[in-house]
């Protein structure tokens, strides 16, 4: 155990006081920060107020074009090709043009633009333009307008967690975002980790340290100090960067008082907003940060530590074996696939599969196979699982782990010391059998 300390304390503290850790440690929340405050400010910052000129020759749409906070309606005078000439000299957005209609067979509508026209501006003026035609039909059949308002209903349901502690709202989409960022995370640090030790133990093969190195340390402490070490190197830096990032959070928050978009902030607006449009997205935005409140975060921290580790430690040691295996990073793409389909397949599942169904056969036993449920299990960890199947999970995976650094150590043992031989499948089964 002593020499498994010493491997682990040398390819930590090898990996924390290098530069690029430091670098990426720092860099990792500011970059997160900027790509979400960056689209904002821009927005914010840019006029995106468009002048659309309109020249209607059918009459019907007078005074029916109400300019917002997006655009601005201009109407012109005719002919359409003194319009057209005109346009050229200004700056605006477009050129709406209406010739005389068909209310039923509506023909000949076009939108000049000196650049192409995005798709956001050509579905706004079509709307508008639906939304006057059907206006005339309504009027003209002696429907009227308002009373047919009145009959569409829009029904939201609210969803609400039910159990012998109470009753707690839920919003499906917090939930599948809580559950995606965990189970992205884990898929993201085992391939940054994971491709490390396979790296390192290459690097330190090529360059024949580990032919010194085992002379006084058995192959398996050496790989299973290396895995630990960076699997610790990785979870500081995820601590790092929690810490990190509440402070650019608590800096943003105070800088722009953020403190406006709390719960009890929302719910005074929502309660002096009762008689205005903008009251039901508000409410909206009440009851999911009621459902954020309502996570389990402990449960969520502690289930998203252990998976992370514990996938990452049945990953790496897959990943160390490998590297123990072949003699270049090239070589090492043959046995790579074996081991990243059923992690990127859990994610490509749970995306479209588990996501639908958390609590579905297929989400079930892709939370129980060792090698799949790091991911897919936070997945479902927000939706509520019942705590057998975590257990049950949980025990499978460290079985899994166990059965791996066997399987690695094997191979791992073998491989260290073995040069310039072209390693196949069959090749590795045979050294899983080797005695000594």
């Amino acid at each position: 155990m002593d020499k498994i300390w010493l491997v682990f304390q040398r390819e930590y503290l090898v990996r924390v006081r290098k530069k690029s850790f430091i670098v990426m440690t720092i860099l990792g929340p500011l970059l997160m920060a900027l790509v979400m405050i960056v689209p904002v400010g821009l927005m914010m910052m840019s006029d995106d107020t468009k002048t659309i000129q309109v020249l209607d020759e059918s009459g019907l749409f007078a005074d029916k074009f109400v300019s917002n906070e997006d655009f601005r309606y201009v109407p012109v005078p005719g002919p359409v090709e003194a319009a057209k000439t005109n346009y050229l000299a200004s700056e605006d957005a477009g050129l709406l043009y209406i010739p005389q209609l068909d209310i039923d067979k509506p023909r000949g509508i076009q939108l000049f633009s000196q650049k192409s026209a995005s798709m956001t501006v050509i579905s706004a003026l079509e709307k508008q333009v639906k939304q006057e035609l059907e206006a005339i039909k309504f009027a003209k059949s002696g429907i009227d307008q308002k009373v047919l308002d009145q009959i569409k209903t829009s029904v939201d349901i609210n969803t609400v967690n039910l159990s012998t502690e109470g009753e707690k709202s839920s919003n499906v989409g917090i939930t599948s975002l809580a559950g995606f960022m965990g189970a992205f995370l884990i898929y993201l640090f085992i391939f940054i980790y994971g491709a490390q030790i396979m790296r390192g133990v290459i690097e330190e093969k090529t360059s024949r340290i580990l032919e010194v190195m085992v002379s006084s340390v058995k192959p398996f402490q050496l790989m299973a100090g290396k895995i630990m070490g960076i699997a610790a190197v990785g979870l500081t830096q995820f601590l790092l960067w929690i810490v990190l990032t509440s402070a650019v959070y608590a800096g943003v928050s105070s800088a722009f008082k953020l403190d406006r978009f709390s719960e009890a902030k929302i719910g005074q607006t929502v309660q002096t907003m009762q008689t205005e449009k903008d009251a039901a997205q508000a409410q909206e935005i009440h009851e999911a940060l009621s459902a954020v409140q309502n996570l389990n975060l402990p449960l969520l921290v502690g289930g998203f530590l252990f998976y992370f580790l514990g996938g990452y430690l049945l990953y790496g040691a897959l990943f160390g074996a490998v590297g123990a295996a072949v003699d270049s990073e090239t070589d090492s793409q043959q046995f790579m696939m074996p081991i990243t389909i059923p992690l990127i397949l859990s994610f490509i599942v749970a995306q479209t599969i588990i996501m639908k169904d958390p609590n579905g056969p297929v989400a079930f036993w892709m939370s129980m196979i060792p090698l799949t449920s790091p991911v897919v299990m936070m997945l479902r960890l927000p939706f509520g699982v019942p705590g057998w199947e975590l257990a049950l999970s949980m025990v499978l995976l460290m079985a899994g782990f166990v059965g791996t650094i066997w399987v690695a150590a094997r191979i791992y043992r073998v491989g260290i010391l073995m040069y310039g031989k072209k390693i196949t499948y069959r090749e590795l089964s045979k050294w899983m059998f080797y005695k000594g």
